[in-house]
């Protein structure tokens, strides 16, 4: 029997299937026999897995966002901060809007998130709303970044769609006007925090990292490798982008936080 498992037996908690990667959590009460009564306790199980995961994942963004945004602010101008994946599907998105989302609540100023993730673009789906008139107009015609941005919680935090038709305009975010672009959003919001897309397949998080402020890496628990990841940071730092922080995307916590301590 594992030190954890003995541990977490200890702790009055109630771990079935431990031994064959049960989930390590406490039930809060005793697990009920039969059909019915296990169906229910899976339930409340995964119930309150869910809720230890949106738990531990909203603490991480907070302390991202404290050290990236609240604790070294120097300019008098917006922070612009690029958030990109190692891998696809490592979460970024989720990741760039959560943390919008904490940041807004958490100062009085202005905060957008920008989805320049033109091959697969995510955030305006996420605030239940499209993605027509958005940064791909933007970089065509003429006009404040306001004008094409829109409040999607609370006061102030606005979103920039990707635009109609992001997956036939990537070579826009090559371009000369992105920068330009780029300095606008910086002059018009408090902070801007740029979604890109994973920087193991594409160019543009690279491009964009070098206009911004820095960029967060993203990298997804139990699928990012190793040796990826530092390929990539050293590319980032040949291209003299800055690497602001790390997030480690969908961790895992078998094993409750206050017991991590006696481990």
């Amino acid at each position: 029997m594992s030190r954890n498992f003995e541990l977490l037996q200890q702790a009055g908690l109630n771990i079935p299937g431990a031994g064959a990667g049960g989930l390590n959590l406490p039930l809060g009460g005793r697990v009920l026999v039969g059909t019915r009564g296990e169906a229910d306790d899976r339930a409340h199980i995964a119930s309150l897995r869910r809720a230890d995961l949106d738990r531990a994942a909203h603490e991480e963004t907070l302390r991202l966002v404290q050290s990236v945004f609240l604790l070294h602010r120097q300019s008098e101008c917006g922070r612009v901060v690029v958030f990109a994946a190692v891998d696809s599907r490592g979460g970024c998105s989720r990741v760039c809007s959560r943390a919008g989302r904490i940041l807004a609540e958490s100062v009085p100023g202005s905060v957008c998130l920008v989805d320049a993730n033109f091959r697969k673009p995510a955030l305006a789906a996420g605030f239940g709303t499209t993605n027509y008139h958005g940064l791909v107009d933007a970089l065509k015609v003429a006009g404040p970044m306001r004008g094409f941005a829109r409040v999607v919680h609370g006061e102030n935090l606005w979103l920039i769609p990707s635009g109609s038709g992001a997956e036939h305009s990537v070579g826009l975010l090559h371009s000369d006007h992105i920068k330009k672009r780029i300095d606008d959003l910086r002059q018009e919001f408090d902070y801007v925090l740029v979604d890109a897309p994973a920087l193991n397949s594409y160019s543009e998080g690279l491009a964009l990292g070098q206009f911004a402020d820095g960029l967060v890496l993203v990298l997804q628990a139990n699928s990012t490798r190793r040796d990826v990841s530092a390929r990539i940071a050293e590319r980032l730092h040949a291209s003299q982008v800055n690497i602001l922080g790390a997030v480690l995307n969908k961790r895992r916590f078998p094993i409750p936080n206050f017991l991590y301590r006696r481990l």
